[in-house]
């Protein structure tokens, strides 16, 4: 075997992918202009940036990203961090930052944790971090803490869980506020008392709307039943819906999303129990099937999109002002829609 076959394989091996100058070429543009395209610069055509774009997909280029944040000072993407996706407000919260950063011109790394717990969230982050990313958006920590959380030091932060107000900037809604409505409006119907389906007692969210609502209900001077749990799940509304079925003093009943509500309008129905003539449902989140129910559910508006757009907003200021914000916290408004679930109760 001759020294120039043996070297051929090697040769192949070590051949370096398409560079910026092969895109040059390809599109008949300067270097330069493939770098504008590739670090999002808006000072190119649409024609030249289509035949740039459409140059690399040909060669399978690839922006040298660790080049980028030597040079610009970032890397074009976001670390998120999430649990249990099938949840709404967590895959609805999750689709609005996405939306909110690619309009400022960064992609998403996207971590999906088996549990809210610290020791998983620290893992996540780790991998994030050797991803090379500008800065972390955590959906919801549960039950991590800002003491137990570990986070790198000047990574700029953001989290979706008003616990952590004074170490982190944190966005949410407005849950205490909704709570309030949602138990108001049937007491102003005419029913004696609300009865909640409660979600998962490991979840902030679902313990922050028990707190209001009890807390609601003391203040006004009415019974205060004892809270059946959820999952979240149509499944185990429907479950808490069968008990509540065979309780003749349930009128009214507050669910902490709008599954659970649905599988309580499922359970009462099933009993014969009429929605809302016998008993009046409200759910929380305003899902898009919300008001396809029937009867289509009053319920408690998140807004989802809202919030991921402020998550977007607190985390840039900290990436391109390079200072952090630890005391900064945005409460998105939440607002009642009242539909045909709920009426004043027979007398």
């Amino acid at each position: 075997m001759t020294s120039e076959t043996a070297d051929a394989p090697l040769a192949a091996r070590a051949r370096p992918g398409p560079s910026i100058a092969d895109v040059a070429q390809l599109a008949g543009v300067s270097s330069q202009t493939v770098s504008r395209v590739s670090t999002g610069a808006d000072n190119v055509r649409p024609a030249t940036r289509d035949r740039v774009l459409a140059a690399m997909d040909e060669l399978g280029y690839s922006p040298n990203h660790a080049a980028r944040a030597l040079r610009y000072g970032s890397f074009g993407t976001i670390g998120l961090i999430a649990h249990r996706l099938a949840r709404t407000g967590e895959s609805r919260t999750v689709e609005a930052v996405v939306e909110a950063a690619r309009a400022e011109g960064y992609t998403v790394s996207l971590v999906d944790i088996r549990t809210p717990g610290s020791d998983d969230v620290t893992d996540a982050v780790a991998r994030l971090s050797h991803q090379s990313i500008d800065g972390l958006v955590i959906i919801r920590a549960e039950t991590a803490t800002p003491v137990t959380l570990a986070l790198p030091p000047r990574l700029p932060v953001v989290v979706s869980d008003s616990r952590f107000v004074g170490h982190h900037p944190a966005v949410g809604a407005d849950q205490v506020t909704g709570t309030h409505l949602a138990v108001q409006h049937l007491l102003d119907l005419g029913h004696r008392t609300v009865h909640h389906v409660a979600g998962p007692d490991d979840s902030a969210p679902a313990e922050v709307r028990v707190a209001a609502w009890r807390e609601h209900l003391v203040g006004t001077g009415r019974p205060v039943p004892e809270p059946l749990r959820g999952d979240w799940s149509a499944r185990s509304g429907y479950e808490a819906g069968r008990r509540l079925a065979a309780d003749p003093d349930a009128t009214a009943v507050f669910c902490a999303n709008d599954e659970m509500a649905a599988g309580v309008l499922r359970a009462l129905a099933e009993s014969g129990r009429r929605v809302p003539d016998d008993v009046s449902v409200v759910g929380f989140d305003d899902i898009p099937l919300a008001e396809y129910l029937w009867p289509p559910l009053t319920t408690v508006q998140q807004d989802f999109h809202l919030i991921g757009e402020r998550l977007m907003e607190l985390l840039l200021r900290q990436i391109r002002e390079r200072t952090p914000l630890e005391d900064s916290r945005v409460v998105v408004p939440t607002r009642l829609v009242v539909r045909a679930s709920t009426a004043p109760p027979r007398s």
